[in-house]
C-alpha cells in the first residue's frame, strides 16, 4: 500500500471514528426515517408475492414448455432436455414458494386480532399460500410441509424440516381450501385488499372462484391414485355452482396482467428483447396442423423464410436453420403488457368434462363441458367464433373419448407450460411428446422429467432430510415418479 493510499484510509478511518462517536446518543433518531412504515402494508406483501411468483415461474419458455411439447431450443441446442441439475435456477423456485408461503403467513399473523374486519386479505393469503403449497407438490412431491415455515425467530423454531409424503400433503391442503371455500360461501369481507391485488383489483369474488378452481384442479390430478377424494370434490363443487362458483369466462381467470413499461415487461416478451433461443415444438404445430386448428395463427408466427408454419425438432444435433422455424405467437410473446397466466378458464370445464366422462355427477354432459372448453379456449385466443363452430363441427368435434379431450386441453394450456407439463405426467398426452433427441440421458432415460431437483440449498444445509426424501430418485429427476403420475413404461 503506497503512502497516499495509507493516509487516506487512515484519514477516512479518523473521520468515521469521530462521526459515529458524536453520534452514538442519537443514531436511533437520526436512523429513523420518519416517513417510512414500521411494517409493510399487508397489499405491498401481496403485491411482492405476486410479482415474484409471475416473474419466476412466468418466464419459463424452455424447461417446462419443452417438456410439455410445446417450446424447443433453435440456438444454444439444450441435450439435457431443457434441465440442467447442477443450475439453482429450480431451486429459485423452491424458494420463492416457500418465502410466499412465509409472507402471507406473515399477514395472517398481523391481521389475527382484527380478523373479522380483515376477512377479504385474510381470504386471499390463505389461497395463494394453498396455491404454493400445490405448485411444490407439484415439482417436487415430497417436501417439508408440517415442519416448514417455523423460522428461527419464532418458539420451536426448526432449521432443518422433515420432508412429509407427497400423498399425505394433498389432502390436507384440498381439505385446507374446502375450509376456506366454506368461509368464502359463508360470507366474503368488506375490506379493501388494494392496489397489491395484481390479478383480480380487489375483486374478493373472483378470488372465491380462483379458489374453487384449484379444488378442481388438484382434484383431478390425482383422480388415479384418490378416485373417491376426487370425486366427491367435484361433484361437491358442480353440484352447488353459487355457494362454489369457479373459474368459467374469460373475464374470471387467474391471470397476471403486467404493466407494459421497464422493468415490468411480461416475461416471454422480456426475453424476446434480447434472445431468440426458442421456436415453436414440431409436436405442436404438427398437431395443430393435423387438426386445423385455427389457434395454430394466435400459437405461432409463420415462418419468415416461406411463410408456412414450421416447428422445430427437440435437441437435435444442430442447429436451425432460423428463418425456417415458426417463433412463438404475438398474443403470447410480442405484447410487453401481456399476461402470466396461472390458470384458464377452459381448464375447469376440461376437468368437468373428463369427470363427466367417469361417469360422475356434474350438472352438465361431458359433451356439454368439452364445447364451453373449447370455445373458451377459442376466445382466449382471439379466434372467430365462426371458425370455433368450423372447428367444432369438423376435426375437433368431440368423440366421447378422453383421447380427444386430453388433447384439446394440451393444447389450451400453451404458456401455462407448468400445467401443461403436469397433464403429460398425469395423462400421457400428447402422446407424440419425447426427450431431447441427443440428450445426454439419451440410452438412459426415455421420457421427460418426472419432477424437479431439489435445490442445492437444501442438499447442503438440510441434507439428512433431503437425502431421505431422494431415496428412490435417480440422475436428479427420474426414477421415482411422482404419487399422481400412474403412468408406465417411462424411465
Amino acid at each position: 500500500m503506497n503512502k497516499k493510499i495509507k493516509l487516506w484510509v487512515a484519514t477516512l478511518f479518523l473521520f468515521a471514528t469521530v462521526l459515529v462517536a458524536g453520534c452514538t446518543d442519537s443514531f436511533e433518531e437520526i436512523n429513523t426515517d420518519p416517513d417510512a412504515f414500521d411494517e409493510a402494508p399487508y397489499t405491498n406483501m401481496l403485491a411482492d408475492a405476486i410479482r415474484e411468483v409471475g416473474t419466476r415461474m412466468g418466464n419459463e419458455i424452455g424447461g417446462y414448455g419443452i417438456w410439455a411439447g410445446y417450446i424447443t431450443t433453435i440456438q444454444y441446442i439444450d441435450y439435457m432436455g431443457g434441465i440442467n441439475p447442477p443450475n439453482n435456477t429450480y431451486g429459485n423456485r423452491w424458494s420463492r414458494c416457500y418465502n410466499n408461503i412465509y409472507q402471507m403467513n406473515d399477514i395472517l399473523k398481523r391481521t389475527e386480532e382484527n380478523a373479522g374486519n380483515l376477512k377479504n386479505i385474510r381470504f386471499v393469503a390463505r389461497i395463494w399460500q394453498q396455491y404454493m403449497w400445490s405448485y411444490l407438490l407439484d415439482g417436487w412431491g415430497d417436501i417439508p410441509y408440517s415442519e416448514a415455515i417455523k423460522g428461527a425467530d419464532e418458539d420451536g423454531a426448526i432449521l432443518t424440516p422433515e420432508y412429509d409424503k407427497e400423498q399425505d400433503i394433498w389432502p390436507a391442503v384440498m381439505a385446507d381450501l374446502k375450509t376456506i371455500a366454506d368461509e368464502m360461501a359463508a360470507g366474503l369481507g368488506n375490506d379493501d385488499i388494494g392496489d397489491g391485488d395484481f390479478i383480480y383489483s380487489g375483486d374478493i369474488e373472483n378470488w372465491q372462484r380462483f379458489c374453487n378452481s384449484l379444488r378442481l384442479r388438484m382434484a383431478m390430478r390425482i383422480s388415479g391414485v384418490a378416485p373417491d377424494l376426487s370425486k366427491s370434490t367435484i361433484e361437491e363443487i358442480c353440484g352447488n355452482p353459487s355457494r362454489y362458483p369457479f373459474i368459467d369466462s374469460t373475464d374470471s381467470q387467474c391471470y397476471l396482467w403486467w404493466q407494459g413499461t421497464p422493468p415490468y415487461y411480461e416475461p416471454w416478451y422480456s426475453n424476446k428483447l434480447s434472445r431468440d433461443d426458442n421456436g415453436v415444438s414440431e409436436i405442436l404445430i404438427d398437431h395443430l396442423k393435423a387438426m386445423d386448428d385455427p389457434r395454430i395463427a394466435s400459437i405461432a408466427h409463420p415462418a419468415e423464410s416461406d411463410g408456412e408454419y414450421r416447428g422445430y425438432p427437440n435437441g437435435p444435433a444442430e442447429w436451425a436453420v432460423l428463418n425456417t422455424v415458426s417463433r412463438i405467437g404475438a398474443i403470447y410473446r410480442d405484447d410487453p403488457a401481456g399476461f402470466t397466466p396461472f390458470y384458464n378458464a377452459s381448464e375447469s370445464y376440461f376437468i368437468v368434462a373428463e369427470a363427466a366422462l367417469n361417469g360422475w355427477s356434474t350438472g352438465i354432459t361431458a359433451a356439454e363441458a368439452y364445447e364451453k372448453a373449447v370455445r373458451l379456449s377459442m376466445e382466449e385466443n382471439k379466434i372467430a367464433e365462426a371458425d370455433a363452430d368450423t372447428y367444432l363441427a369438423g376435426k375437433g368435434k368431440f368423440d366421447n373419448t378422453k383421447d380427444r379431450l386430453y388433447w384439446e386441453m394440451w393444447v389450451s394450456l400453451f404458456k401455462n407450460n407448468y400445467e401443461g407439463w403436469s397433464l403429460y405426467r398425469r395423462t400421457g398426452y400428447p402422446t407424440t411428446n419425447y426427450p431431447a433427441i441427443e440428450s445426454v440421458w439419451k440410452g438412459i432415460h426415455n421420457d421427460m422429467p418426472f419432477r424437479l431437483p431439489y435445490p442445492n440449498n437444501e442438499e447442503l444445509y438440510n441434507a439428512e432430510n433431503c437425502k431421505a426424501a431422494k431415496k428412490g430418485i435417480v440422475d436428479y429427476c427420474w426414477g421415482r415418479q411422482l404419487w399422481w403420475d400412474t403412468r408406465t413404461g417411462v424411465n
